[in-house]
């Protein structure tokens, strides 16, 4: 296996955080792990070659790094307290004062989308067939193009499905082989999938009533998080929320986000 060299490490730490503001400064082995057999495989013999292949733009190569060094694990209903919170506060609300029945979520990192079906389905079955009546915007995003391409096809596994209610598995899944489900196109067409690095300026015609940046911030260190908060602030309307993953926080003495819950923030 490939060896970095202390200044191919420096290096490649440099180049993904001003890029994607991804902290590696920790993740030496993740890097010589992840990399080291797609860099022979390409019959380069260092790791400075191949990251001058990157530099000089190459799409290809710039989408297989982020591939590579982004770990991608998720599965449906993963965090349920989110979705209860969603379904029991947060819609109730959005039902008796959203005169515009507009809704506008989005889910940042999205992965290979079962956050954002999750999302959807909870939508389908708190409004009904209420639900023809709302504008329902669902953005989903992530910098891996490879997840999302798994995403816009909608079909797992039936473990990645396992945490999900019964009734969710029979209304919004069709079985296509004995251990592949595909989500139903009624829950599809609310979705937005697209590519996005979040250190890009965040551009949306709708503010967002609820924004789900769960299990992203551990890549960042506390100078690009709080950046990428602030961002997000910005963009959610106020008395909107921010979810984050349970094993994050914000700095509260920073954030202009109000705590309401571990996990759940508000913006006044």
């Amino acid at each position: 296996m490939l060896r970095l060299t202390d200044g191919e490490f420096l290096e490649f730490v440099k180049y993904m955080r001003n890029n994607y503001g991804i902290d590696l400064s920790k993740k030496r082995i993740l890097i010589e792990g992840r990399l080291s057999n797609a860099i022979d495989k390409r019959g380069m013999s260092s790791f400075s070659q191949y990251l001058e292949s990157v530099k000089s733009n190459s799409k290809e190569e710039i989408t297989m790094l982020v591939n590579k060094l982004t770990t991608n694990y998720t599965y449906f209903y993963r965090e349920e307290s989110h979705f209860e919170y969603l379904r029991e506060v947060i819609l109730p609300r959005e039902e008796k004062e959203n005169k515009s029945k507009l809704l506008n979520i989005w889910s940042a990192g999205c992965s290979s989308g079962e956050e954002p079906y999750t999302i959807a389905m909870v939508l389908d079955d708190f409004f009904k067939i209420g639900i023809n009546q709302w504008k329902i915007h669902i953005n989903a995003t992530d910098i891996s193009e490879k997840v999302l391409s798994k995403a816009r096809e909608g079909i797992y596994s039936q473990e990645s499905i396992k945490k999900l209610p019964d009734s969710y598995k029979k209304r919004y899944f069709k079985k296509i082989k004995p251990d592949e489900y595909e989500v139903i196109p009624e829950i599809k067409k609310y979705i937005i999938f697209k590519e996005f690095n979040l250190m890009d300026n965040i551009i949306e015609k709708n503010k967002y009533d609820v924004v789900f940046l769960r299990n992203v911030m551990i890549y960042f260190n506390n100078e690009i998080k709080g950046h990428i908060v602030d961002k997000i602030y910005d963009a959610t309307k106020p008395s909107g929320h921010l979810m984050i993953g349970h094993a994050e926080a914000l700095q509260r003495d920073k954030s202009k986000y109000i705590y309401i819950k571990p996990a759940i923030y508000k913006k006044e």
